[in-house]
């Protein structure tokens, strides 16, 4: 099959960002597929802008089609729907020129919808929606799109773009549900993000911590430093733990975002605390390893109860518990497993409890661990998973 992939936030091990659509495209590549991914220039990705409106690269047999349009996680909101129609528009030139069998138009945005949409209608291409996020329902929850009649089309973008896909794939049951509740579309596949079960269950390279880091139990937190990600909570986290006495437990953040700055001002007084630069994948491993626990702490919203996140199976694929603050599928699985935690996401004081508890039954944390690593080899084995999408498009091909 040819496979075109829409998708704007493209990215390899060698960067600090999810690899989902990579780590899938090359095991299609290998099965004799031939894929190209259609992206853009996201800051945490190691692909970075090259000269003209576009650059071409050949990725592990991946063709990658970069659009240079620049995505920063620190852009204000109208910034970042300038960039997102700006990719939509340009992406759909290629909707238009390449020969494909399958299509693939992977949101949030909901804005990456539209070149899918493109193929699908003007080319009679099979489509394929990969819905990441529900969106615009979260955009709407964490106040980002407030404007009624930006709202009116983002839901009217949505139900177009469900009703003309082939085939729907959410990125977790809870979406899956979503969709069918709400809107009544019946023909979807939950396809979660993979653990990777190589990279983060090796044995790492030897790395010279940082004096602060030794003699600690690690709680570890990586990605997005933002509002969405609730990264506030964890300040006042170890804010407390200071004042407990509980110094033997460090709070790290390794990521960078807009509420970056205003959380290193505020944690100059918090020994507790420590924030860490963007770092590649390979890099990530040994401090995921190291960790006592990693931290998943997402705003309490119901679109949020759905979501997939990438660092939660990062951490079980490497043997670390997880705490984390959403109330539907992964809290089920985190209790059926015993492989973590699920706390409020609007009071620090239950995941203060959790870390002192963990910190002081260390046997505890290393029967979760090996609980983690088995969830992540049942459930989300990145082998079975790409198989399973690639299932999808080809039956959408075929239909």
């Amino acid at each position: 099959m040819r496979i075109v992939y829409f998708y704007q936030y493209f990215c390899t091990p060698k960067g600090s960002w999810g690899t989902r659509v990579y780590e899938f495209a090359k095991r299609w590549v290998a099965q004799g597929h031939q894929v190209t991914v259609v992206t853009s220039v996201y800051y945490k990705s190691d692909l970075k802008k090259g000269k003209g409106l576009v650059s071409r690269y050949t990725v592990d047999g991946i063709d990658v089609i970069q659009l240079n349009i620049e995505i920063n996680n620190k852009q204000g909101i109208l910034k970042r729907i300038q960039t997102f129609i700006g990719f939509a528009l340009l992406s759909s030139f290629y909707a238009l020129k390449l020969r494909a069998d399958v299509v693939v138009a992977s949101s949030g945005p909901i804005t990456a919808g539209i070149p899918g949409l493109v193929a699908r209608y003007l080319r009679r291409r099979k489509l394929v929606f990969e819905v990441r996020d529900l969106w615009p329902d979260g955009a709407i929850e964490m106040g980002l799109l407030n404007q009624p009649i930006l709202q009116r089309i983002a839901y009217a973008l949505e139900k177009r773009c469900y009703r003309a896909a082939k085939h729907i794939v959410t990125l977790s049951p809870g979406m899956s549900d979503n969709i069918r509740q709400r809107l009544g579309y019946t023909h979807t596949t939950s396809v979660p993000n993979a653990s990777d079960l190589d990279l983060f269950g090796a044995t790492p390279p030897e790395v010279t911590w940082p004096d602060w880091a030794r003699q600690k139990k690690l709680a570890l937190y990586t990605g997005n430093v933002g509002v969405v990600n609730n990264s506030e909570l964890l300040l006042e986290a170890a804010r407390s733990l200071q004042q407990l006495g509980r110094t033997d437990i460090q709070v790290v953040l390794i990521g960078d975002g807009q509420l970056k700055a205003k959380l290193l001002e505020e944690s100059k007084d918090v020994d507790t605390f420590t924030m860490v630069g963007v770092m590649p994948k390979t890099e990530l491993v040994a401090w995921v390893r190291q960790s006592m626990v990693m931290l998943v702490p997402l705003r309490g919203t119901p679109v949020l109860d759905t979501s997939s996140p990438n660092k939660l199976f990062e951490a079980l694929s490497a043997s670390t518990p997880v705490i984390q603050t959403t109330q539907g599928w992964l809290k089920t699985l985190l209790e059926e497993y015993e492989a973590g935690y699920t706390v409020d996401a609007n009071d620090p004081q239950p995941l203060v409890e959790r870390l002192i508890a963990m910190a002081d039954h260390p046997e505890r944390v290393e029967q979760m661990g090996s609980n983690a690593r088995s969830l992540a080899e049942k459930e989300f084995n990145r082998e079975v998973l790409s198989q399973r999408m690639l299932e999808v498009l080809q039956n959408a091909h075929s239909s």
